[in-house]
């Protein structure tokens, strides 16, 4: 039985991950590490409180065989690049290479879809590095999930955002072929991929958009 290591646990992808994770008979420890308790308790559970800056003094309770990360923030919170870039970039590759450097043997990050280190987009272009950074810390698994639109119900109030969950209902089923990765996806079904993929155990580096991730998880209708 394994222990999984969990950034970003009261995110929307996160939330779920870590349900699912003390769900699965595969885990017989979650490590959580969030910047505020979790709302649910159980023996399979430690939470720890911190956030980047505590990284250095959880180091040593960072010990897992597989990490999830699933961190990220929004120009409304963060509006400063530089801060932006320490929550999207510094935060996911530290912790991976922590966790690494613990022993860890597989790494499962969410980013982006249209993640590029080339991007002249900012947003792009630092889920494009944060993906460099991690895979060059050499995992004996990697596997990056890009999802793109996330359907989910969240703590906060979004109302654009609501606005674009709805139309992605409806522009779904247009986008074929090479545009299905830009199909909006629930959380919940990114959280589930990211378990699936990590029940492989497959070796190397895999990089999932919305097909694979369905993929992963046959008897869900797409």
């Amino acid at each position: 039985m394994k222990t999984a290591l969990v950034f970003g646990a009261t995110g929307l992808i996160g939330s779920h991950l870590v349900r699912g994770l003390l769900d699965s008979p595969d885990y017989a420890e979650v490590i959580a590490v969030a910047r505020r308790p979790l709302p649910l308790s159980d023996p399979k559970l430690t939470v720890l409180i911190g956030d980047r800056d505590a990284l250095p003094a959880l180091a040593p309770q960072l010990v897992a065989d597989e990490v999830f990360i699933a961190l990220g923030t929004t120009r409304k919170h963060t509006p400063d690049e530089a801060a932006y870039y320490r929550i999207d970039h510094d935060y996911p590759v530290e912790a991976a290479r922590i966790a690494r450097r613990n022993g860890a043997r597989a790494v499962l990050l969410v980013t982006a879809v249209g993640a590029k280190a080339a991007s002249g987009q900012f947003y792009l272009r630092t889920k494009g590095e944060t993906e460099r950074d991690v895979i060059a810390l050499g995992f004996d698994d990697t596997h990056i999930f890009r999802p793109s639109m996330l359907i989910g119900e969240r703590a906060e109030h979004r109302p654009l955002e609501r606005l674009f969950i709805a139309l992605a209902h409806l522009v779904n089923p247009l986008l074929r072929g090479a545009a299905d990765r830009y199909r909006g996806i629930d959380a919940a079904d990114v959280a589930e991929a990211m378990l699936a993929a990590a029940r492989t155990g497959a070796a190397g580096l895999g990089i999932y958009h919305w097909r694979e991730m369905m993929a992963l998880l046959p008897g869900r209708r797409a």
